[in-house]
């Protein structure tokens, strides 16, 4: 088996893992530098383009939880998804307790971005 080549990182970035997505293509995830104060999903999603990446999916959340929480302070970060039935509703990652949930978009949470990278 093949052992899978950590990307180049540039200062700041943290690597975060592999994933796969439904329909079997990988990629690097990348933690970017810096963290969002309390903004609405828009915004968040905004800022995190504005930084070159985008907000973490939930499963890309679950992995940070797991491995990298102590990137996050203890608080509610919004994801990229919108719920699926309820377009006015985001998922989010509590990274005090590890749960992940759903609020109204017009609320504001902080945020954090990723980069990914294929494989």
């Amino acid at each position: 088996m093949q052992q899978l080549q950590i990307p180049p990182l540039s200062e700041g970035e943290t690597y975060i893992g592999a994933i796969g997505d439904a329909t079997g293509n990988l990629h690097h995830v990348i933690l970017l530098p810096g963290d969002n104060d309390d903004a609405t999903f828009e915004s968040a999603l905004e800022w995190a383009k504005s930084i070159g990446g985008d907000l973490p999916n939930r499963i890309e959340q679950a992995m940070l939880w797991a491995s990298h929480r102590d990137q996050f302070q203890k608080d509610w970060y919004w994801s990229n998804e919108t719920h699926h039935s309820e377009s006015g509703w985001a998922w989010y990652q509590l990274f005090g307790l590890g749960y992940q949930g759903l609020d109204p978009k017009g609320y504001e949470l902080r945020a954090r971005a990723v980069r990914r990278l294929p494989i």
